[in-house]
């Protein structure tokens, strides 16, 4: 029985540290270097004569339907226009997407006819960028008018070397249950960013919004499905820091529904655990301890062991209650059994397009941890290929 009972706390502790502890102590820590070293100084942009120039690179396959959306949103960046250079990199579109930008003159569209996925791309357009400040955007986000200002301001420090813009998730209609879920998400991710940033660096920066020097990137194998995180994670471990703005932000609209949601989670799924076996050096607590510790605690956990600890804890649970292991675990089994009644209850109430915000959160919970197991199949299956389904949005 001992042995259950270690096996049952260990797993409680995983999976609360993950998703609630990690952000208590990451808070905790932040409170601490404000109390001891003060916040860190603001940094001041450069007059407009002084900024540099920078490449708004904008990856696409087959967008005819959103090109002139997205030129019409890059025109109102409130940045030089002589120093604001934009490219499309549009890998194997077979659509009127290349039609659509041959009517922009000042636009630089690098085509591959070859469909072989964003990091083929991306290690393909980088080739034509000749400024030392490239930002990396999807064709389907719309960014806010001052996100290159904000972006050169955060890289005016010498130590960052990627600049990790904020993302906001947006629905048609008011009670979206997909977008409101995943909005909900990365609200939480994006506090938790932000205190990771101010820690020491974020752990990862998002394609919707991403900015590196130039002159640090570094090619990616093809079949990288998390081009965004292995880039950006990569100029961690050679000493930079990724630094995390909230007044840079990139919009878009949620998932359709919960079915192309699914897509999108197991590939990241698959990707996480595809990050964790390529960045293992990272994981070494004496190279770099508090990055090992923020990528473990932040990402590592959530990719690899914490979702079978959290199915784990119901057969664990009963067989302690059947062994009459105490008052506790009969307490504890009834929460859970509670917790899974009410995942279930906002899955159907999903099903029927129907939303309680009090049921949503644990089966948005739930959805998230079982797409970790269908990214492990999507991993075996999609082995050597960086190309990838799109998720239909909203």
């Amino acid at each position: 029985m001992l042995t259950l009972k270690i096996c049952f706390w260990v797993c409680l502790a995983l999976v609360l540290y993950t998703y609630l502890g990690y952000g208590v102590v990451l808070y905790v820590l932040v409170v601490l270097k404000r109390m001891f070293k003060g916040k860190d100084l603001k940094l001041s942009l450069p007059a407009d004569n002084e900024l540099p120039e920078v490449t708004l690179m904008i990856c696409a396959y087959n967008e005819e339907d959103i090109v002139n959306i997205k030129m019409e949103n890059t025109r109102q960046l409130n940045y030089p226009e002589e120093k604001l250079k934009v490219m499309w990199v549009t890998d194997g579109s077979s659509d009127g997407t290349n039609d659509r930008l041959s009517h922009y003159q000042d636009v630089t569209v690098v085509f591959k006819p070859e469909r072989e996925g964003k990091t083929a791309a991306l290690n393909h357009g980088i080739r034509s960028v000749k400024t030392p400040i490239v930002v990396m955007t999807d064709a389907n986000t719309m960014l806010n008018a001052d996100c290159i200002r904000e972006i050169v301001r955060c890289l005016t420090d010498p130590k960052v070397g990627c600049v990790a813009g904020e993302k906001r998730v947006m629905s048609r209609q008011k009670g979206e249950a997909v977008a409101e879920g995943e909005g909900l998400y990365w609200k939480y991710e994006s506090t938790l960013k932000r205190w990771d940033s101010e820690l020491y660096s974020a752990m990862g920066a998002a394609g919707e919004l991403c900015a590196i020097r130039t002159p640090l990137y570094q090619d990616m194998p093809k079949d990288t499905l998390l081009d965004d995180f292995i880039l950006s994670m990569l100029l961690v471990d050679r000493g930079y820091r990724i630094a995390y703005t909230p007044a840079a932000y990139a919009m878009e609209y949620g998932s359709a529904n919960m079915a192309e949601e699914s897509k999108r989670k197991r590939r990241i799924a698959a990707g996480g655990l595809q990050s964790t076996w390529r960045l293992r050096g990272m994981l070494n607590p004496f190279r770099q301890p508090v990055v090992a510790f923020q990528l473990i605690s932040h990402r590592i956990l959530r990719w690899t062991v914490t979702p079978f600890a959290l199915v784990a804890l119901v057969p664990l649970n009963v067989a302690l209650v059947v062994l009459h292991a105490g008052t506790a675990y009969t307490v504890l089994l009834v929460l859970q059994l509670l917790f899974w009644l009410a995942a279930t209850a906002g899955w159907l109430m999903a099903r029927s397009g129907k939303k309680n915000k009090l049921l949503y959160i644990p089966y948005y919970f739930v959805f998230m941890n079982i797409n970790v197991f269908k990214g492990m199949a999507y991993l075996h299956s999609h082995k050597s290929n960086g190309a990838w389904e799109k998720a239909k949005r909203g």
